[in-house]
């Protein structure tokens, strides 16, 4: 299977290239697009994962499913036959891996729940003993369980650099009451319902991120939900607190690029391919356990 790195469709109009998706402008609706781009430390690495883009919308619009009676989302179709014309000459790119979805004024936030003490939670921890503003017991070990999930709230960097932790009443300060209880309440919701099902399934959901946006029909769960890019998840037979765990997210890329003494700064480097072939064989991995399927037309990457 090719890597899909960019897309470029004639006669449609790009939204916006972010660092997994690209978005085309229709109308009132969004086209997102998933290629197979990996960013780790803020920059888009010089090689991709062939098919994670389908893995990454495939889970999503499995989560957009699954939380339906919680939230609604911006997800108008990933069906290609319900595609605009304009659309139809690039099915074969799209199939598996887009979807069409409403427009939405997006929130400058991101939504951020942990159930776990883990990532940048655990440095601010150890360095001030909160996280966010909230102060935590004393005496908590990296990857402990919290006693409640709490939420998180960091702000967006448009230009691509680390996104900032914030507190909840910075939040109100940007949003307003009303629209940041709201936030917290649906994100909290959100994050208890699949982390009881991950559970189910062998997994534990340690921490994810949500985007929110305007439609007309109020507030929408947008961008992604709940995959290995905008959450942590870790094998729950392997879970032993007091330190890093076993991961399914971008964690063994990150880990590669430290090996190397990477400077994070650009240009950024390209993957071997085992760290490739180890980095699709998670993320497919992750599908199979969370939704009980498999994609067929990637396995064969992650088999080797």
């Amino acid at each position: 299977m090719l890597t899909l790195i960019e897309t470029r469709f004639a006669g449609l109009e790009l939204h916006a290239r972010g660092k997994v998706r690209d978005l085309y402008s229709l109308d009132r609706r969004l086209l997102l697009v998933a290629t197979d781009r990996i960013s780790a430390f803020d920059h888009v690495l010089g090689s991709g994962i062939p098919g994670k883009g389908k893995v990454l919308t495939q889970l999503s619009l499995f989560w957009f499913g699954f939380l339906r009676d919680l939230t609604p989302s911006h997800l108008i179709t990933a069906d290609i036959r319900q595609y605009p014309a304009a659309l139809q000459p690039y099915a074969e790119q799209l199939r598996g891996r887009s979807m069409l979805v409403e427009r939405a004024e997006m929130f400058p936030v991101e939504c951020v729940v942990r159930g776990y003490l883990s990532g940048s939670a655990w440095k601010d921890y150890i360095a001030t003993g909160r996280v966010c503003g909230l102060r935590l017991p004393s005496g908590l070990r990296e990857s402990d369980r919290l006693r409640e999930p709490i939420f998180t709230p960091a702000t967006k960097n448009i230009h691509g650099g680390h996104d900032e932790n914030i507190s909840f009443a910075r939040m109100v300060e940007r949003l307003g009451a009303e629209h940041a209880e709201e936030l917290r309440a649906r994100s909290l919701d959100i994050y208890r319902r699949a982390a009881e099902y991950a559970e189910r399934r062998n997994m534990i959901l340690a921490d994810t991120k949500f985007e929110f946006g305007v439609t007309d029909r109020g507030i929408v769960l947008a961008d992604e939900a709940l995959t290995p890019d905008s959450s942590r998840y870790w094998p729950r037979d392997a879970y032993r607190p007091g330190g890093p765990q076993i991961s399914f997210d971008k964690q063994y890329v990150r880990d590669y690029l430290e090996s190397i003494r990477w400077n994070k700064r650009a240009p950024a480097p390209a993957l071997p391919e085992d760290v490739v072939r180890e980095t699709l064989h998670k993320y497919l991995e992750a599908y199979r356990l969370l939704t009980g399927g498999e994609l067929k037309d990637v396995g064969d990457i992650g088999e080797a």
